[in-house]
């Protein structure tokens, strides 16, 4: 790190100050003698002022030209004490953080010895003992105050580079703490992403579904598009996307609190797309047959013991031909578009790959497929339950109802400042809600903090 530099003094500028006060004392002393020669000329030649008045009158300007020198010196050398004591004042604290008991003995007897000349400068004041040499005295003094200047800001400089030090190995250890914490959370999140989360549901049976079961879900979904979301973003950046521009495509005119805001916008994207037809038997799947609502629950319920403990690329190996392979294939061709899947990876070979049967192996339909197994089954087991879970979404411009939303951001809430037409409104639903029964599964919306046109609360299912 470089150091820090000390703040530059220009020893020029006080030994020119130094000189012309000399310079001024010596024409003052020249002006005054001068002075003194023409009133005694001028005394004498008016002829009414005898001797002893004459040597009174010298007397007194010799006393107050004396005594304005000896000002002048006094004040200098009160400058340079002054200084002197700053500085070993500076040098204390510096000495006290790491403890140097020699330096603070040495500023110890500095400042002490300074008092000391302060009290024999008053002494020599009020029994005007003055100093025979002003112009001495005064540069003496200024060269002291110089120097004491000079010191002060050196130690001023080692202070911050000693701080500097300090912040730089802090910033080292949060650093490390930072990077802790990463390893921490990427080991959390490789936990949750295991199959075994569901483990919870491994000995339920049918009868005995709570909308607690659904929530657990729903949450690994959530937490798995948010996964895919973030690997898309990262996507977009690496192909030099403008992102604002594809925000703007997705949901105009609305304004983010801040700039990280901007993913709810995509994860609205995928939801709605990941989503679309949930509230449907056959959930995008037109020409899949559904048994009659008799059988129906028992169906779906056996899918969802069937997947929930396999990843979803172990599934598709084992079984290309089933309602869910046909599902991810149908969802990836429209969520992920040509040019989309163009720009991140140059090419169409995954695409064409999905129309041929086949499913790709990469880290981008990896994470898509384990996206689309959990939303797989949050179906399955919207559908075990009876009456079955539907799904709603709330439309922009609603007033923000806490029954029924849940924002994704809480800055709406704590910025007292902002005034949005009595209560504050939806810019866009983020994660649809869901009924079960008479349990409501809140949506997470956007709050936008733009005045716009507020609309009563109204849920709508997904296209």
């Amino acid at each position: 790190m470089e150091s820090v530099k000390p703040l530059a003094v220009t020893p020029s500028k006080k030994l020119v100050r130094g000189f012309a006060k000399v310079l001024h004392l010596r024409a003052l002393i020249g002006i005054a003698q001068v002075d003194s020669l023409k009133n005694a000329e001028n005394l004498k030649d008016d002829g009414n002022m005898d001797k002893t008045t004459l040597n009174w009158t010298l007397s007194t300007d010799d006393e107050e030209l004396q005594e304005k020198i000896a000002t002048e010196v006094l004040l200098a050398e009160l400058f340079a004490s002054t200084s002197t004591v700053k500085a070993a004042y500076a040098q204390l604290q510096l000495a006290q953080s790491p403890y140097d008991p020699d330096g603070i003995q040495s500023a110890d007897q500095v400042v002490v010895s300074e008092l000391k000349h302060l009290s024999e400068l008053k002494q020599c004041y009020l029994k005007k003992q003055f100093d025979p040499s002003p112009e001495t005295a005064i540069l003496a003094a200024e060269s002291k105050e110089l120097q004491s200047v000079i010191k002060t800001y050196e130690i001023m400089g080692k202070k911050l580079e000693s701080q500097a030090r300090l912040k730089e190995s802090e910033a080292m250890f949060l650093r490390e703490k930072l990077e802790e914490a990463i390893r921490q959370n990427k080991l959390i999140e490789k936990s949750l992403n295991q199959s075994g989360q569901l483990s919870m549901l491994d000995n339920v049976h049918i009868t005995g579904l709570s909308p607690t079961h659904f929530i657990t879900v729903l949450r690994h979904a959530v937490r798995s598009i948010r996964s895919f979301v973030k690997l898309v973003v990262g996507e977009m950046r690496s192909a030099s996307w403008d992102i604002d521009a594809a925000v703007g495509a997705i949901e105009n005119e609305v304004v983010y609190w801040i700039e990280d805001h901007k993913c709810y916008a995509i994860e609205s994207f995928v939801c709605k797309e990941m989503f679309d037809s949930f509230h449907f038997p056959n959930f995008s799947l037109p020409n899949e047959s559904i048994p009659d609502k008799n059988k129906q629950q028992q169906m779906f319920f056996a899918r969802f013991n069937d997947m929930k403990s396999m990843k979803a690329k172990d599934f598709l190996a084992e079984k290309p031909r089933s309602p869910f392979a046909k599902f991810c294939r149908v969802k990836y061709l429209k969520l992920v578009h040509p040019k989309m899947e163009s720009s991140f990876f140059g090419n169409l070979n995954q695409r064409s790959l999905l129309n041929a049967g086949g499913f790709p192996d990469t880290a981008f339909f990896t994470s898509f497929a384990e996206m689309a197994k959990r939303v797989w089954l949050l179906h399955c087991l919207a559908f075990s339950f009876d009456p079955h879970a539907s799904i709603f979404q709330v439309e922009k411009g609603c007033r923000f109802s806490d029954v029924y939303m849940e924002s994704v951001n809480d800055e709406m809430f704590l910025n007292s400042d902002q005034t949005i037409e009595l209560e504050p409104h939806v810019a866009f639903t983020v994660v649809p809600g869901f009924r079960i029964g008479k349990t409501v599964i809140q949506c997470q919306v956007y709050l936008s903090q733009h005045q716009t046109k507020v609309k009563k609360f109204t849920s709508s299912k997904l296209r």
